[in-house]
């Protein structure tokens, strides 16, 4: 089991016994990571797994509290983690959008007016040097609909829009356990960028491949 995902079933633990209840503050990071043998670090990543998907709550200045949420709710919640890695449907999303993302950005690299290339540009400049997990994900998602806009098909638009919601657990976790996943994806999107920019729609069509299959090989090994 990954570090990262031995921390959140320490963490689901402690709640699932009622040691932790809702409304409750976590003990101190120091005191935490000691009481379950992890170190500061893999503590941190896991909060910040669970208060992306709202179990916790990290109030600056104050403590990191468990949501208010109705137990059967939390519980839900909780288990999307044990379901992520049992469940690989997520890889048959991923595998459609491998074959349809490609075409729509070639069909972009033809069809997006220079005004929307350049919305695509300011999109990608707005992630910072050292983004934010939720922010690498919200850029993400703005880039590729935009990509799937740009195709001037609405059909394929909806499509890859509907793909959207189930693989944004795989772009978090990737994001939160891949080495260097944030550089990646910034090269990737860099290089998509500008094959559309240069109205190269194969070169296109090769990069936006090379992006989605990197996503889905990483998953296949995780799971």
């Amino acid at each position: 089991m990954a570090v990262t995902d031995e921390a959140i079933e320490k963490i689901k633990g402690m709640i699932v016994s009622g040691e932790l209840r809702p409304g409750d503050r976590l003990p101190r990071e120091a005191d935490l990571a000691e009481r379950l043998g992890l170190s500061r670090n893999s503590l941190r990543e896991a909060v910040k797994a669970l208060s992306l998907i709202r179990v916790l709550d990290v109030r600056q200045g104050d403590g990191t509290y468990v949501t208010s949420l109705a137990p059967g709710l939390l519980l839900d919640a909780l288990s999307f983690v044990v379901d992520f890695h049992r469940d690989d449907t997520v890889l048959e999303f991923l595998e459609v959008r491998r074959i349809l993302e490609p075409s729509a950005t070639a069909l972009a690299a033809q069809r997006m007016t220079d005004s929307e290339v350049e919305g695509l540009r300011v999109v990608l400049a707005e992630l910072g040097d050292d983004p934010s997990i939720d922010a690498l994900v919200a850029n993400d998602l703005e880039f590729h609909r935009r990509i799937a806009s740009g195709s001037g098909n609405n059909v394929l638009c909806s499509l890859i829009d509907s793909l959207s919601g189930p693989t944004t657990r795989a772009r978090i976790w990737r994001g939160l356990t891949q080495e260097g996943a944030v550089a990646k994806t910034r090269e990737q999107h860099a290089a998509i960028l500008e094959a559309i920019a240069a109205r190269q729609p194969e070169l296109a069509r090769s990069w936006a491949t090379v992006h989605v299959a990197g996503v889905e090989d990483w998953l296949r090994r995780a799971l």
